[in-house]
């Protein structure tokens, strides 16, 4: 199964015989239908086009500065963009992903300065308590059948409160004390939040941990038999299930994917100002779910691609950027991103039914 499989067929199939007698998967398949068939080539025809118009329409956007700034926004979002692009395509969503990274930061936070530990032993912490909060999210929508909106709608709600709760008893404010004195912080920082020039261009590490985790994400997609659960499960889990795919631990496996890259970007949030406000990351959630949907990410499930979420991500960082490079009024933001999330819908099911009347 691939990333073009058919979220209808809920299940791999065995070859077809095609009418000459032979088997489908000798045919070839023209460049023209295999391109047509791919989830992204939408949200790369969008790209294309926002880069043309922010290159036409504002004069600095070419800058190489410019340039990493908008990767280095592009790779905010698409750290999230990824897992959560994995877990639509399983047919499930996870509004508390927004909260999530900042409770990873301020647990690695807190845990350090009360504890007067190495920065590292915050960090682990974090690890062990982000997965947990993924595994829970998991558990949850499995054992009750409960639909994933309401399951992570409760996650969010609680981590809201216990974020700014917590953090205002433990600290006394509504944001964490400094650790930037304390052992261990310079290389965490270096891992997580330091930047590289490569070509006369300042890059953040950041960019490198969003390249590294679309890899991972299209290798086990495309190459693994988990990738092939995923495609299943949010094609059709019940002939997923009937046919041997272990729904419910794929599905808690994509939960905990997303809290995994919550935390690498909780991490950065982080070590790159020092101190963490218990008030961010609400409405993030619908950004990331809004970067895997340009990319190609059907909301029925069972579609999509990692290198979609990606590109999608990039034309979010683009219009962030492009606006204020082009000297706009910032208040049209909202207005432009709601109109990529509607057109982009619209063209990837325009390519999605070409695609399929293609075969």
């Amino acid at each position: 199964m691939t990333a073009t499989a058919s979220p209808a067929q809920g299940a791999p199939e065995g070859p077809r015989a095609t009418a000459g007698g032979g088997d489908e998967r000798l045919l070839r398949v023209s460049p023209l239908r295999r391109l047509l068939g791919r989830p992204e080539l939408g949200a790369v025809v969008g790209a294309v086009a926002v880069f043309l118009f922010f290159s036409f329409t504002a004069d600095s956007f070419l800058r190489p500065s410019s340039i990493g700034t908008v990767l280095y926004a592009a790779s905010i979002l698409g750290i999230m963009a990824v897992p959560v692009a994995l877990l639509m395509i399983g047919g499930e969503f996870d509004l508390s992903a927004g909260v999530m990274v900042t409770s990873s930061a301020l647990i690695s936070s807190m845990f350090s300065f009360q504890m007067t530990a190495n920065v590292w032993v915050g960090v682990l912490v974090s690890l062990l308590v982000t997965l947990g909060l993924g595994a829970f999210n998991g558990i949850m929508l499995t054992r009750t059948r409960l639909p994933s909106f309401i399951i992570t709608l409760g996650t969010f709600l609680m981590l809201t409160g216990l974020n700014l709760g917590l953090t205002k008893l433990i600290s006394g404010t509504v944001s964490t004390k400094t650790i930037g004195d304390m052992e261990g912080f310079p290389a965490a920082r270096k891992l997580f939040a330091s930047s590289l020039t490569i070509g006369g261009v300042d890059l953040k590490v950041t960019i490198l941990w969003w390249a590294a985790l679309v890899a991972l994400a299209s290798w086990i997609l495309l190459r693994t038999r988990y990738g092939n659960w995923i495609f299943a499960v949010g094609g059709n889990a019940d002939a997923a299930r009937a046919v041997g795919v272990p729904v419910r631990g794929t599905k808690i496996g994509l939960y905990m994917g997303v809290a995994l890259c919550a935390w690498v970007a909780g991490q950065h949030l982080l070590f790159s100002f020092d101190v963490v406000q218990s008030g961010e990351g609400v409405g993030n959630e619908l950004k990331y779910i809004v970067a895997a949907v340009i990319g190609g990410c059907l909301i029925t499930g069972g579609y999509g691609s990692a290198v979609g979420s990606a590109v999608g991500a990039f034309i979010f960082g683009m219009t962030d950027k492009g606006i204020v490079y082009a000297e706009w009024n910032p208040d049209w933001f909202q207005f432009f991103l709601g109109a990529m999330l509607l057109l982009a819908t619209l063209l990837n099911a325009w390519v999605r039914k070409r695609a399929e009347a293609s075969r």
